[in-house]
């Protein structure tokens, strides 16, 4: 099945930009990111900044946003059986570093799991003014931590956001 990445979530005022992999089945089906109830990804972000936790889209991009963060996916494009990146094949890369010249505010950037940086470090080379972290996967098919263990490890976004 062809998959194609949504339009990135970000501002002038991004300073750190999340990258995923690729949307999953769930994610295209309703066009927003980390969609399926059991991706801990808006869980994690409602609680790193001390916000109630809203199902409403709309909401979610606006504590993106309003936290200068800014969300999109390492791929643009490419074919896969179900939601697993591992079955992913024929993959193109969004043009992140076009996004970085248009956003010169982003200094940071943070693969939501490995995935999503083995498939950058394929396409992109990693520019020197710019910081980078892997942190565990928030998705349901990355069972080894539980949901406090992964708060906790994306918690690093606090201290990257002061700088």
């Amino acid at each position: 099945m062809k998959s194609i990445s949504f339009p990135p979530i970000i501002n002038k005022q991004s300073k750190l930009l999340i990258l995923g992999t690729m949307p999953g089945i769930k994610s295209l089906e309703e066009a927003q990111y980390y969609a399926h109830p059991r991706n801990a990804f808006w869980k994690i972000m409602f609680r790193l900044f001390n916000q109630n936790f809203s199902e409403d889209y709309e909401t979610r991009k606006k504590l993106i946003l309003e936290n200068n963060l800014a969300l999109w996916d390492t791929l643009k494009l490419c074919f896969r059986e179900g939601s697993l990146d591992s079955n992913i094949k024929n993959e193109e890369a969004n043009n992140i570093n076009d996004l970085l010249l248009k956003y010169p505010n982003i200094r940071h950037i943070i693969f939501n799991g490995k995935s999503a940086e083995k498939f950058y470090n394929r396409y992109f080379t990693k520019k020197e003014y710019i910081s980078y972290h892997t942190l565990s996967s928030t998705s349901p098919a990355n069972a080894r931590k539980q949901l406090d263990e992964k708060l906790t490890e994306w918690t690093v976004i606090h201290n990257l956001l002061k700088y």
